[in-house]
């Protein structure tokens, strides 16, 4: 009884420290472009891995690409984590493109899932014309940088090299062959209980054995504010928030008063411009769209028969077009997004302010003087002194000539609450 009772609180005490040693693994989803907001994310969970003492940190990965800044200060903070840090590009179907594949490469595991991919991963600077020496500089200082930690990392340098120089993509298949990742794997928990128990190499030549199996998956989560900027760093988004809060700017001018539409309107510029200088940005096509806003109002000013509005829209067009410096398409602003909001934010703004200066310059005229110049009908004889019907009332007028029922006379001028008019001939 005795041997059974220690039997089973052996157990127990067993049970118990299995439940208090279970690995914890923080789990990082990278799932759009990389640029600044990205780069802030990937930070905060490195350091709640670190902050936690985290066995390891998974991140998922699914980018086309991004910012080769950004790229840069996450490759860094990835070699310099305390935690093991484990790429994984997943799900099925997902691929680590030009700045992901840099990421993929820089983490103490590589990993892929079935159907997924990587590569691609030549400079590009968008929208701007280098000469031969220049391109053979940035490509050969990326390859360089690449180089630098996938050789510490014991894959295949060729290979990665391959991937800047030649803009080359590998399935997982072939990844695991020429040996740019250590494993492929279906899903987390099959990759966490094939890595458990493995020795890796960190960057700083320090071994580590991994202890991943069965391990508690701690999600970090975008913040409110993470989840907002990152939407507003798609530039289409941001360029379309931009105008509708112009225009809602625009509509407090003309109807002063209401408050709301301004406020929002603000609000919204506010956030679109915080949005797009996390953005590579051309300075020339911010002045194409300065311009394009003075000519908009010139032609509210000086109607020149539509040549400046046109001139004023084509300018918002190529400007908006041209805005983002992205080097990846994810990270510029479509045709169809430039059009439509260059042809709704000229159009309307011409229209809203005719409307404003026509009401500016028009007189105004309050009560009786409204009424001088208008025709009024005569209900009563004016002999002189009779009754006319003039805007829906009855007034009494005075008349200089007479005037039969029915007449129709013009309003000249206004005495105490008598009108002065005269026979329309």
């Amino acid at each position: 009884m005795k041997r059974l009772l220690g039997a089973l609180l052996l157990t127990c005490c067993w049970t118990l420290a299995g439940h208090a040693e279970q690995p914890r693994v923080i789990l990082i989803h990278l799932d759009d472009t990389i640029q600044p907001v990205s780069a802030g994310y990937m930070d905060r969970g490195l350091d709640a891995a670190a902050a936690q003492h985290a066995d390891a940190v998974l991140i998922e990965i699914n980018t086309p690409g991004g910012l080769l800044e950004s790229m840069r200060q996450m490759v860094s903070r990835v070699i310099a984590s305390p935690v093991p840090v484990i790429a994984y590009v997943a799900p099925s179907g997902s691929r680590a493109g030009s700045a992901g594949f840099f990421l993929l490469e820089a983490a103490d595991v590589a990993a892929m899932s079935p159907g997924s991919n990587a590569g691609a991963a030549h400079p590009v600077v968008e929208g701007a014309k280098l000469d031969d020496t220049m391109k053979q500089k940035l490509e050969n200082d990326t390859a360089a940088f690449l180089r630098a930690y996938v050789a510490r990392r014991g894959r295949n340098v060729q290979a990665a090299e391959d991937a800047v120089r030649s803009s080359k993509s590998y399935s997982d298949t072939e990844a695991l062959q020429l040996k740019l990742i250590d494993l492929i794997a279906p899903d987390d928990a099959s990759l966490l209980n094939t890595l458990d128990g493995r020795t890796i190499t960190r960057f700083d030549g320090s071994r580590v054995v991994l202890h991943t199996r069965g391990a508690q998956l701690v999600r970090v989560d975008p913040t409110l504010r993470e989840e907002i900027l990152d939407r507003l760093t798609n530039p289409n988004l941001a360029v379309l928030v931009l105008v509708v809060g112009g225009l809602l700017i625009y509509l407090e001018f003309n109807t002063p008063g209401t408050i709301v539409p301004g406020t929002l309107g603000t609000i919204m510029v506010l956030l679109a411009l915080f949005g797009l200088n996390l953005l590579p940005l051309r300075y020339t096509s911010v002045m194409l769209l300065v311009a394009a806003f003075v000519l908009l109002i010139l032609e509210a000013h000086f109607p020149s028969h539509g040549a400046l509005a046109t001139a004023g829209v084509a300018s918002l067009v190529i400007g908006a077009l041209t805005l983002v410096d992205g080097p990846i398409p994810e990270l510029r602003v479509s045709w169809a997004t430039a059009l439509s909001a260059g042809l709704a934010f000229g159009l309307i703004t011409v229209f809203l302010l005719r409307l404003a200066l026509r009401a500016r310059r028009s007189k105004v005229r309050m009560g009786g003087d409204a009424m001088i110049g208008l025709i009024a009908v005569v209900t009563q004889p004016l002999a002189p002194l009779g009754q006319v019907m003039v805007n829906g009332e009855l007034w009494q007028a005075e008349s200089a000539s007479p005037a039969e029922r029915g007449e129709q006379v013009r309003v000249r001028g206004l005495r105490d609450l008598t009108l002065l008019v005269e026979r329309v001939s």
